[in-house]
């Protein structure tokens, strides 16, 4: 790592550079310690530079991160050099033109969050986004995991994808993206998501925004925005809903030191204050147990833990 630091800083002395960084910081959950190394690009010039610099002359494989919505990071932290989307990379405007009569397509660096996004299309008459107003995570998480709610998804209106593999070979993908539930590609290459085109059919401002709002109201209503969080903590099971079996476990509240099934929404498992890696990883331990020894059914954590 003392290598690769003093290469980033020779070759890139604008470049945001962090010696162990506590993960809390830098996740949704405010849980995790400390990583040796981070590195914040602000253009994607510099993640050009991090990744040959990384891969080619310090052998070093980065971890590549949006906004830490989908993480749970190790009380001890991890030995990664972490590569964050979000703080620079925030390119967001409308493409030229199309040839597609009643349709455009948004540019969207890979640090945009979903929210910037989806304000975005709205502020353009453009349809299509509405469902990702309330995720907290960015761009490039976003179609990483294939995220989605209240019917929607990324898979739905993602055109193209340019991308950064090791050591620095730029990719432009326009399919074959493997979509499928809370899946695609990126989750097994080792690619850096530079930006995306989203291609929207156009709409009526003033109901795209009512669309919004309601969603908005209902996820206040249904989900423990008041604590940190990782949204959803497990997949769906096939056939099921896993805040319902939990429910159905009378496992809503169920506490480990600082992490609780949420009271509110049995799919988050909340911080309530000072809950540790270990307290969130033994609940959800416990959980799967039972639930599985009630219902039959085996939870899958849909939150990617990093040790």
């Amino acid at each position: 790592m003392e290598r690769l630091e003093k290469l980033l800083r020779e070759r890139c002395p604008e470049l945001e550079l962090r010696r162990d960084e506590p993960m809390s910081r830098h996740t949704s959950f405010r849980i995790g310690g400390p990583v040796p190394l981070m590195a914040l690009p602000r253009s994607e010039e510099e993640v050009q530079e991090i990744l040959s610099a990384a891969a080619l002359e310090a052998g070093v494989t980065p971890f590549f991160m949006g906004n830490g919505t989908n993480l749970l990071v190790a009380d001890e932290g991890a030995d990664l050099f972490v590569v964050k989307a979000f703080h620079g990379l925030n390119r967001l405007e409308l493409a030229k033109e199309g040839e597609w009569p009643g349709r455009r397509t948004i540019v969207a660096g890979s640090g945009v969050l979903l929210s910037q996004l989806a304000n975005f299309a709205m502020e353009h008459g453009l349809t299509g986004l509405e469902f990702a107003q309330g995720i907290p995570g960015t761009v490039g998480g976003a179609i990483t995991m294939n995220a989605g709610a209240y019917g929607g998804e990324i898979a739905q209106v993602l055109s193209s994808v340019t991308s950064v593999s090791l050591p620095s070979e730029e990719l432009i993908r326009e399919r074959d993206f493997q979509f499928s539930y809370r899946h695609s590609i990126y989750q097994e290459r080792q690619e850096f998501i530079l930006r995306a085109s989203f291609t929207l059919e156009q709409g009526d401002p003033a109901v795209i925004k009512a669309r919004m709002e309601e969603l908005a109201a209902k996820r206040k209503e249904k989900q423990p925005l008041e604590y940190p969080s990782a949204g959803s903590m497990f997949k769906r099971p096939e056939g099921h809903f896993a805040a319902a079996l939990i429910d159905q476990c009378g496992l809503k509240g169920f506490t480990v030191g600082g992490a609780q099934v949420s009271a509110k929404h049995a799919g988050f498992v909340v911080n309530r204050g000072g809950a540790t890696c270990a307290d969130v990883l033994e609940l959800v331990d416990r959980v799967k147990e039972k639930v599985l020894r009630q219902t039959g059914v085996e939870l899958e954590m849909e939150v990617k833990v990093l040790r």
